[in-house]
């Protein structure tokens, strides 16, 4: 019998290989996010704000996490992340919290440190992509 944890990774596996496939692509997402914030410029600077703020201690806590192998931390941010990266659009780098947050709660210490390395990854290639963003839209 398949458990809920066997499951989990499976659809971890599957998030994964699509974040693999989609590794060629864009990090950021910005007509999607356009389009959800109503084309709202100075909204769109506000919540690239908060993130910027918000996404560096958020990120020290889940390697902090890892580190202690404290899975329903790992797990906990990991879903924070993803949640945080999919409302931005950040597409990659949500699928990489969520394969985190899948290997954390299924307990897979193992491969804990190697989805938070995949997850550093792609935020690095994130991050430049909105700051790049918000200096051409600063006043």
């Amino acid at each position: 019998m398949e458990g809920l944890g066997d499951s989990k990774l499976k659809h971890g596996s599957e998030t994964m290989k699509n974040n693999e496939d989609s590794h060629s692509g864009p990090a950021w997402n910005l007509a999607e996010l356009l389009e959800r914030v109503d084309n709202d410029q100075e909204l769109l600077r506000d919540l690239l704000n908060i993130f910027k703020e918000d996404f560096p201690p958020t990120m020290r806590s889940l390697e902090s996490a890892v580190a202690a192998e404290d899975l329903k931390n790992a797990a906990r941010l990991g879903h924070t992340l993803k949640g945080m990266l999919s409302s931005l659009g950040g597409v990659r780098t949500a699928a990489a919290a969520a394969r985190l947050e899948v290997i954390a709660t299924a307990g897979e210490t193992a491969s804990l440190k190697g989805a938070l390395d995949a997850l550093k990854c792609e935020a690095a290639s994130l991050l430049p992509e909105l700051e790049a963003y918000m200096a051409e839209v600063r006043h």
